[in-house]
């Protein structure tokens, strides 16, 4: 016997899927009801894959490794990792002489590994972001081998190639990043090519709409392979003054004993910005996010990366913050009060693979892990998206060679003993107490510091006044909380000059947040009347270590911290 739908029964079934078909998209909805884009309530994570986790024992990290930690990132509290260049490369700086724009080193495994690793993240809510190099290539790269052929190869327009300005002389004062000239003689065709950085990474011409298809569709391939976005490296360089005219000259020398001098024709030009509204427009075709590595010297600076009407990068990230290198509540406030006033969504730094850990800048010496709660609690409370550092979370540090034979890092060896370079920062992960902290059962690329013994995974895991279990508690209520979530930021007692404190609020609810940024006790007497809680009190959230209030008057033991709940 057969079955006929009634009438009542059809519009059943199409209530019901037309349900299922809005239960589907609201799963997949980029905006949430607040208007909120899902990378503005992600918390973020740079993974430097050489020195995150070996899965095959050979000293470097890799991608298989990485994978098999999403279950820890997931638990810390981490929604999106940010991965430094995994690509071919001669490894000259360390992923960023890229040979192959659509390929994974074999250092770090294939591209099926790569897949996994994706899936391995969506299993855990863990989306991946790539380090898209965009400015220059490696000299290995077969762009560049068939630039450097003839004066008439197909791709001698990719790259930047000039005549010297007499025999042998490079064809301005251009200074490297790394040091020497920015331009390096070819005897194969008797042309200076440039390259900002090191020699083995010649700059693109993206003057040449061929050099602007073939990275655009680059990202479009990985987007289509899963990317949840990319961070643009070096973005500012990206082009050069057409006539080459040289840059100003300023007083002294530099580390590697250049003149100083002031980047004025070979950096930061308007046409950057037309490149990054492409970017952009390719990226939006997947609901991907941009996050660019913009040194600016002010806000005006900064807020420019956003685009108009935030059409550019929605992640430019703000590294004003992390030259605040002291604990200074003044500073901070500044800091802080200028990039929220900008048009686009804030991005907070405090370290990365360029710069010396957070737990040495701002570490005292005597109070080293209660600092490191302290600025874990103040960047992953504020208004914006964070990018936390590889190891951040467990207090790692800095171990900086100490002889220029163990400098692996390039800038490191040519301006030694000056400049040390950023192989410090770049250490192994450190995930127990075993040799090697964990990280493989080889001598790694690069030693971990003797702490590792005491800051690790599986040991600050088990105490909980590590600084893990702070990390852990301020990333848990960050996803839950709706102040921290949705929240307006007020700052608080703006004249003090030892705790940094602030208000984030959101539809009659709020958080206080007071840190004692000073070595000795502190008393503090809030008003919230003005922010409309005239009767508040306190409820304790997170406090390390004891906290003490009675109503409106706040007791902070030295680096001590407080976020607690305002109740009328």
């Amino acid at each position: 016997m057969s079955w006929r739908p009634s009438l009542s029964s059809l519009i059943l079934l199409l209530l019901l899927t037309f349900s299922c078909s809005l239960s589907a998209a609201a799963q997949t909805q980029p905006v949430d009801a607040e208007g909120h884009q899902w990378w503005q309530h992600a918390v973020f994570y740079e993974i430097y894959p050489r020195s995150f986790a070996d899965s095959n024992n050979d000293g470097v990290g890799d991608l298989n490794g990485i994978s098999s930690k999403m279950s820890y990132l997931h638990e810390l509290g981490v929604d999106a990792i940010w991965i430094t260049p995994c690509f071919p490369s001669p490894q000259v700086d360390f992923g960023y002489d890229v040979a192959d724009y659509r390929n994974i080193d074999p250092m770090y495994g294939n591209l099926a590994d790569f897949d996994h690793m994706v899936a391995e993240g969506r299993k855990h809510h863990v989306r991946i972001i790539l380090d898209f190099v965009p400015n220059h290539t490696s000299d290995q790269h077969p762009w560049f081998q068939d630039s450097r052929s003839s004066r008439t190869a197909e791709h001698r327009d990719w790259y930047i190639w000039r005549d010297g300005k007499a025999a042998g002389q490079p064809p301005n004062n251009w200074i490297s990043i790394f040091g020497g000239s920015a331009w390096t003689l070819d005897p194969a065709t008797n042309q200076f090519y440039y390259h900002f950085f090191y020699a083995q990474q010649p700059d693109l011409n993206w003057r040449n709409p061929a050099v602007e298809k073939v990275m655009l569709d680059g990202t479009r391939w990985w987007y289509q392979r899963g990317v949840s976005g990319f961070r643009l490296d070096a973005v500012d360089t990206l082009f050069e003054d057409p006539q080459l005219r040289d840059n100003p000259v300023l007083d002294g020398t530099n580390k590697q004993g250049d003149p100083n001098m002031q980047n004025k024709n070979n950096t930061n030009f308007p046409e950057v910005h037309e490149v990054l509204r492409k970017l952009r427009k390719v990226a939006d075709e997947s609901d991907a996010v941009l996050i660019g590595e913009t040194w600016t010297a002010n806000v005006d600076e900064l807020d420019r990366y956003y685009g108009q009407g935030g059409n550019e990068l929605q992640m430019p990230m703000d590294f004003m913050f992390t030259t605040v290198n002291k604990l200074s509540p003044p500073e901070f406030r500044r800091q802080i009060a200028a990039v929220d006033g900008a048009h686009g969504w804030p991005v907070f730094v405090i370290s990365n693979h360029d710069i010396v850990r957070s737990y040495n800048r701002y570490g005292d010496g005597k109070n080293n892990d209660a600092i490191a709660k302290l600025m874990g609690a103040f960047y992953l409370t504020l208004r914006g998206t964070p990018i936390m550092y590889y190891g951040e979370e467990i207090g790692m540090e800095n171990n900086d060679p100490t002889r220029k034979q163990d400098v692996k890092d390039p800038i490191g060896r040519t301006g030694w003993p000056q400049e040390k370079g950023r192989d410090g920062e770049r250490t192994p992960m450190q995930w127990n107490t075993t040799p090697n902290a964990g990280f493989s059962q080889k001598d790694p690329w690069l030693p971990p510091p003797p702490s590792f013994q005491t800051h690790n995974v599986a040991t600050e895991s088990k105490d909980p006044n590590s600084v893990l279990n702070l990390y852990k508690k301020v990333l848990a209520l960050r996803h839950t909380n709706p102040a921290l979530l949705e929240g307006t930021y007020t700052a608080l007692n703006q004249d003090d000059p030892n705790v940094m404190s602030y208000l984030r609020a959101y539809k009659g609810k709020a958080l206080l947040v007071a840190l004692n940024m000073s070595a000795t006790p502190q008393k503090i007497v809030f008003n919230l009347a003005p922010q409309g809680f005239a009767s508040a009190t306190l409820k304790t959230l997170i406090a390390s270590p004891k906290a003490s209030f009675n109503r409106n008057e706040v007791t902070l033991l030295p680096f001590g911290l407080l976020i607690a709940e305002v109740k009328q």
